[in-house]
């Protein structure tokens, strides 16, 4: 089942996907430093936040493997199968 953030993401563009991964990352690493000097109200926040990072760079790479020629899915499938086998 689909999240709503998650069905939010898809009618991203690719230029606003990358644009909120990386205000996300700033805002992300500014919870950080602030919850070590003074704390955070909730630090539910930065787990939430952290999960936010994660979901655009998931659909970041799923745009990047639908993308692919079948050279390169065929490449990436050998890539993936050896190291499975190791």
């Amino acid at each position: 089942m689909a999240t709503k953030k998650f069905i939010e993401l898809q009618e991203f563009s690719d230029a606003e996907l990358a644009n909120e991964l990386k205000e996300t990352e700033l805002q992300y690493k500014k919870m950080k430093f602030d919850h070590a000097v003074k704390g955070v109200e909730n630090p539910q926040t930065i787990k939430e936040v952290r999960r936010d990072i994660a979901r655009l760079l998931t659909e970041a790479r799923r745009r990047e493997v639908t993308n692919m020629t079948p050279e390169q899915l065929a490449k990436r499938t050998k890539i993936r199968k050896r190291r499975r086998n190791q």
